[in-house]
């Protein structure tokens, strides 16, 4: 199988993606399981060591389990693998360029913390939507760049007062594959209060993906929020059923809500979700 055949994003016109990143990015994205994301991307970047997404996925599940010198070091790597593919596939360079230096802001914010880190934050802002818009004067419309663009856009839309959460939305409606695109837009919705349009694109998504914990974990609060408990419960209780493959934050969270759900009072649920039993 070419390297091409390994592009996750582009169905037309694929760039060169290796198979063992696509495999890293199905288990992660399409599985929701990340026991198996977190083995496989160190085979991932054996294999195919000039490929930014694998630092970049790297660098994500440092920051998800708590690890920040993890998340800088990958974070490092996804620039320099970047800038290097920059020669090669310019469109992609730019946008794991702009992805590494987000990460590093993360990082920066997570060890220096929101009143000192802001200032710092923001300059690497500057640089990530520099790397961006070079991207775009290649391929505006490019599934892959959509996509994270579209992400990124949201990311700061929610906690930035001067972001635009509809161009973010406009963004990820442009987004490949799908069951992503739509998990990003049901995310968006939920966090701006518009429920029955965050419904609705989850359900997208599980058309697509329907075995993801992430989109029945997402689909179950949507519900939560709505109020609507007892139509949450099943769903929640099935996303715990894959809690071997979840991050054990993630579990302890699905498992506090699910105990509100039924109704039982917060501190006691608190109590449960430290040691949830699926």
């Amino acid at each position: 199988m070419s390297a091409r055949a390994g592009d996750p994003f582009r169905p037309n016109d694929p760039h060169e993606i290796g198979d063992k990143t696509e495999a890293v990015f199905n288990a992660l994205f399409y599985e929701g399981n990340y026991t198996e994301a977190q083995s496989l991307v160190g085979q991932a970047i054996a294999a195919e060591p000039d490929e930014p997404m694998n630092y970049a996925i790297a660098a994500a599940l440092g920051y998800l389990n708590k690890d920040l010198d993890k998340l800088a070091e990958q974070a490092r790597l996804t620039q320099q693998t970047a800038t290097a593919l920059k020669e090669t596939d310019p469109l992609r360079g730019h946008l794991y360029t702009a992805v590494g230096i987000f990460m590093e802001g993360a990082h920066v914010l997570q060890t220096q913390g929101i009143a000192r880190g802001t200032p710092s934050a923001l300059r690497l802002l500057q640089r990530v939507f520099s790397e961006l818009g070079a991207a775009e004067r290649i391929d505006a419309n490019d599934p892959e760049l959509s996509l994270l663009k579209g992400f990124m856009d949201l990311l700061l839309a929610v906690n930035l007062p001067f972001a635009n959460p509809d161009q973010a939305i406009a963004r990820l409606q442009n987004g490949s594959p799908a069951y992503l695109a739509h998990r990003g837009i049901a995310l968006g919705m939920r966090d701006l209060g518009r429920y029955d349009e965050a419904l609705a694109e989850v359900d997208k998504a599980l058309t697509a993906a329907p075995n993801n914990p992430d989109l029945i974990y997402l689909k179950a609060q949507i519900l939560f929020l709505q109020q609507k408990y007892d139509a949450s419960l099943p769903l929640y209780e099935s996303a715990l059923t894959y809690a071997d493959q979840l991050p054990a934050s993630t579990v302890q969270q699905i498992a506090f809500e699910a105990c509100q759900a039924e109704g039982t009072a917060g501190e006691v649920c608190f109590e449960r979700s430290q040691n949830p039993e699926p």
